[in-house]
Formats: C-alpha cells, sequence, structure tokens
C-alpha cells in the first residue's frame, strides 16, 4: 500500500474557512489512477475528518490499497499514474513523474 498525506493550506483564514466548508468528506474522493484503473483511497479514522457542520479537516491521512495486478501496472515505465481529487466542489489530478513513481514503487517491497 501507499499513504498519503493530502494537505490544503490557504493562508487566508476567511478563505480557507470558506474552501474547508465546501469540500465535506473530501477524503471519500480520493484516488489514484493507475493506466486508467483506479485504486480508491482509505482515509484514516482514527479522527474523524469532516465535522458535524459539513467542515472538513485541512489534513488528511489516506490509505491506497493496491492488488498485485495494479502494483505491477504502477512499476511499468509505460503506465501513466495520476494522483486525482474528484469532489464535486474541487477537482484536481497530477501526473506522477517518472522519477516519483520509480521512488514510492520501492514501497511496494
Amino acid at each position: 500500500e501507499l499513504v498519503a498525506t493530502v494537505m490544503f493550506e490557504i493562508n487566508d483564514p476567511v478563505r480557507r474557512d470558506r474552501f474547508l466548508r465546501s469540500i465535506t468528506w473530501v477524503e471519500k474522493h480520493l484516488f489514484i489512477d493507475v493506466g486508467g484503473e483506479k485504486v480508491a483511497g482509505e482515509a484514516e479514522t482514527d479522527v474523524e475528518r469532516t465535522k458535524a457542520d459539513g467542515k472538513t479537516s485541512s489534513v488528511h491521512f489516506v490509505h491506497f490499497r493496491f492488488t498485485p495486478e495494479q502494483i505491477a501496472k504502477f512499476r511499468d515505465p509505460a503506465t501513466q499514474v495520476m494522483v486525482v481529487i474528484a469532489h464535486e466542489n474541487y477537482h484536481h489530478m497530477a501526473v506522477m513523474q517518472p522519477q516519483v513513481k520509480e521512488a514510492l514503487a520501492k514501497d511496494f517491497a
């Protein structure tokens, strides 16, 4: 598995509060795309990250559990890997660079 810390850093407290209230349950909308196959993120459950009033935390700890087949695809230099947030109020994706993929592939041991 891979584990990620997701942090939303917004210096202005008013903008930060408004943004965090707009992405309620964002931790349920995180995944890694491995050559078109989604590996869903599983948020740590030790602390509730979204409060009753709908405001989510600015920091989330997420686990991505891969099957052996997904690990093989991840390790393939030809496979594009992306980290994705697909929340209705916030979308972002980042293509993982080859050096990052190579380093993270070692974490699968």
